[in-house]
């Protein structure tokens, strides 16, 4: 019976050790294993200008400012000394209403239409000058955004151009959106989507429609011509326009909103055949009068 029992126990005595060396075997391996695991990197915090947003969402000049970039729109090499100056003239479209969401539904008011009907007739005028020294302005093309308050602000200021303008397709490249970060930042304004989708889509606009001409004499056919200068007017938004400002200035984009743009107001920019550029204009309201001076849906200068 005592061996029986010892036997027993030292069986049981074995049984233990096993267990313990498997035990050990088990966590040696499952420890080894886990070393083996990869980590997960660390997240890379991105670099801040200064705490307004990241350095990754600012413009990223060629030449740091305020240089001037002389290839600004890659036609240095073809630059052509006495050749032809370009004329753009970006006209903010009427008061519309803002009730709606829907584009098609955010159509101009009465006092939209009036605005955009006193914006022709200025037009008008600086086609047909005013004498021989405020000569008349070459007017060729009429461009416009693919919204509805555009192109209904195009409409009506068409109606009192020549037919000889050409009337280019509505262009979506030219709607409305956050073209840039906004500095100072404005954190009750979330952009942030709506810069990731429209800013580099306004970008290729600007990209699109500025640039230098490389002609010695212009091309453009039509009864009012001018040899050396060719106009463009550009009937878009108001955000679109102050970016455009900004780029065409080798300005910080970044400071768009510090500008403001009336509806219906103008803002002209010259860009010389040797890529120099200046601006004549920004949110030009002369013509309307304070009567007609609106701010999207507020009237005059104090809300």
């Amino acid at each position: 019976m005592f061996s029986q029992t010892r036997n027993i126990f030292s069986q049981q005595r074995i049984l233990a050790a096993t267990s313990t060396a498997a035990c050990l075997v088990f966590n040696n391996r499952y420890t080894r294993c886990k070393e083996k695991e990869p980590q997960p990197s660390p997240v890379k915090k991105e670099e801040m200008f200064f705490d307004y947003c990241p350095k990754s969402q600012m413009h990223q000049p060629n030449l740091p400012y305020p240089a001037w970039d002389n290839d600004w729109d890659g036609k240095e090499s073809q630059k052509v000394k006495g050749g032809v100056t370009k004329h753009y003239i970006l006209i903010r479209h009427g008061q519309y209403d803002e009730t709606f969401k829907q584009d098609e539904k955010r159509k101009l008011t009465a006092l939209g239409r009036r605005q955009a009907d006193l914006t022709g007739e200025r037009i008008k005028e600086m086609m047909q000058g005013i004498d021989p020294l405020f000569k008349a302005m070459p007017v060729a093309t009429l461009f416009v955004s693919n919204m509805t308050r555009a192109k209904e602000t195009a409409e009506i200021i068409a109606s009192h151009l020549p037919d000889y303008v050409e009337r280019a397709d509505p262009d979506p490249l030219l709607n409305e959106g956050i073209p840039a970060q906004i500095i100072p930042s404005r954190p009750e304004l979330d952009i942030e989507d709506d810069l990731k989708k429209n800013g580099p889509r306004i970008e290729e606009a600007f990209q699109k429609y500025f640039s230098r001409s490389t002609d010695e004499v212009s091309t453009k056919d039509h009864p009012n011509r001018h040899d050396k200068h060719e106009v463009e007017i550009i009937v878009c938004h108001g955000n679109v326009i102050r970016y455009f400002f900004c780029r065409a200035l080798q300005l910080p984009p970044e400071a768009w909103l510090r500008m403001s743009t009336y509806n219906c107001s103008l803002t002209y920019i010259v860009v010389r055949p040797n890529g120099k550029v200046s601006a004549r204009m920004m949110g030009d309201i002369g013509h309307l009068g304070y009567e007609h001076s609106t701010f999207s849906m507020n009237h005059g200068f104090v809300p």
